[in-house]
């Protein structure tokens, strides 16, 4: 970690990750089908980070060429990832969605060393295989739930992807984490404005103008709170963090949204006791992460 972090930095990022679990419960609230959601999502999250980075921080909004494409590429797969969590919610539930989700850890045991050229870390292995672990034992006892599970493993492979390129872009630009967001929105809207047609139950294009009652305020809350404030800062703390302490601390999302689901939707009734089994083993993960990675300093005399 970065000596210079600010002070409460994991209490920031759980707090950010409590946030990013709200979006699920808002995903279930909405009408409008995944891909309607994600592009309006995402529009307007474009739009909110575009006018706080001139007017407010007074940035420049065009980087580079090679950034620009670069931030639009990334954004692709923001895009394509938040189809997969929301498609999984309308599939499944909002507790197998953040459930699936929750092998973030292990896919990013991987991605991280691939794209850094280092050596994959056996023991950021050994707890993405607890994960996946926690991940079996859902899976075998919520069957019928199992397309949503899927889907929402395909998010999470490609949320072990786009934090890591997000932080070789950070360090190699130094650019403004709002001009960021910006423009990995706009690449998140037109991905999914290139699928809308072929997406099943999207509606196609008609589709998209399918509002209904308080759609319209739940959208801009996503928009502008659960991504322009959220995907800004938690830019803002990969500064700080490497990616796969990051994403393991995110493992803590299904935790969160899964209380939120019991609370407001009484989900836990129709959840088997096995779920709450595979969902504790995340949990033991993320406690014992930090221990492991403090005694292996030492022994390494760091």
């Amino acid at each position: 970690m970065n000596s210079k972090a600010p002070r409460f930095l994991h209490l920031q990022l759980h707090l950010l990750v409590a946030l990013f679990a709200s979006t699920a419960v808002f995903g279930h609230l909405l009408t409008l089908s995944a891909p309607a959601l994600v592009m309006w999502r995402t529009f307007f999250a474009a739009i909110g980070a575009a006018v706080v980075a001139v007017f407010v921080f007074r940035q420049k909004l065009f980087p580079p060429a090679r950034q620009l494409f670069g931030l639009i590429g990334v954004g692709a797969i923001v895009g394509v990832h938040w189809l997969c969590f929301f498609g999984a919610v309308k599939v499944a539930n909002i507790s197998i969605c953040l459930a699936g989700m929750a092998t973030i850890s292990f896919f990013t045991a991987f991605t991280e060393p691939f794209f850094e050229r280092r050596r994959v870390r056996p023991v950021e292995v050994l707890l993405g295989l607890v994960v996946v672990v926690g991940i079996v034992l859902i899976a075998g006892f919520e069957q019928g739930r199992l397309l949503g599970l899927g889907i929402a493993l395909l998010g999470a492979f490609l949320a072990a992807v786009f934090p890591v390129l997000n932080r070789r872009l950070v360090h190699e630009s130094r650019m403004d984490p709002m001009v960021m967001v910006c423009w990995e929105m706009v690449g998140a809207t037109l991905i999914c404005l290139l699928l809308v047609p072929v997406l099943p139950e999207s509606g196609g294009y008609a589709g998209l103008i399918a509002w209904k009652g308080l759609d319209w305020l739940f959208v801009l809350w996503l928009a502008l709170a659960c991504t322009v404030f959220a995907h800004a800062f938690h830019i803002h703390l990969l500064r700080f963090l490497s990616a796969y302490t990051g994403n393991l601390a995110m493992n803590f999302e299904p935790v969160y949204g899964i209380l939120l689901a019991a609370v407001l939707f009484g989900e836990h009734r129709a959840l088997h006791p096995g779920f709450y089994v595979g969902a504790g083993s995340i949990v033991l993960v993320n406690l014992l992460h930090p221990w492991l990675v403090r005694r292996l300093a030492v022994g390494r005399g760091v």
